[in-house]
């Protein structure tokens, strides 16, 4: 279900890229994730409620749909150079990925719970909704 509302998520985000600030987009993305993740311990059960699903949904359309407005400021901000820009900034990401899941790993193994990691990615999302709607804007540099 994650994958198929992901798919939606991020063409509506492309098509609002074209016609929003992508700052704003950016901010209202990592907010919206951010808030999911501080339910998400209460909603996790032996079995499936209808709350999850409804976290399963906003968290799908949410997933993705920061790459258009990503390689949109990108494009901004360092014009022609843009997309090699976005390229390390998916490289960066799935680094952090990757710390943050090891991390997640150790807070389950000393707490027993994921509680505190699902709360730390809360944060996060908070820091880089606030990262994000105060990117200045700048003219694309001349290409050499």
């Amino acid at each position: 279900m994650v994958g198929v509302f992901d798919i939606v998520g991020t063409v509506f985000s492309g098509w609002l890229t074209d016609r929003v600030n992508p700052r704003i987009l950016l901010a209202a993305y990592y907010a919206l994730r951010g808030v999911s993740l501080l339910f998400l311990p209460s909603l996790l059960s032996a079995e499936v409620q209808p709350s999850i699903i409804v976290f399963i949904v906003i968290y799908g359309l949410d997933w993705v749909a920061t790459v258009p407005p990503t390689i949109a400021l990108c494009r901004e901000v360092f014009g022609d150079r843009g997309p090699l820009v976005f390229g390390w900034v998916f490289a960066a990401h799935q680094v952090g990925a990757g710390i943050a899941s090891v991390l997640a790993g150790l807070v389950r193994d000393h707490t027993g719970h994921y509680t505190f990691a699902w709360f730390a990615a809360a944060g996060l999302c908070a820091v880089a909704a606030l990262v994000s709607a105060t990117i200045r804007r700048h003219p694309a540099p001349a290409r050499r």
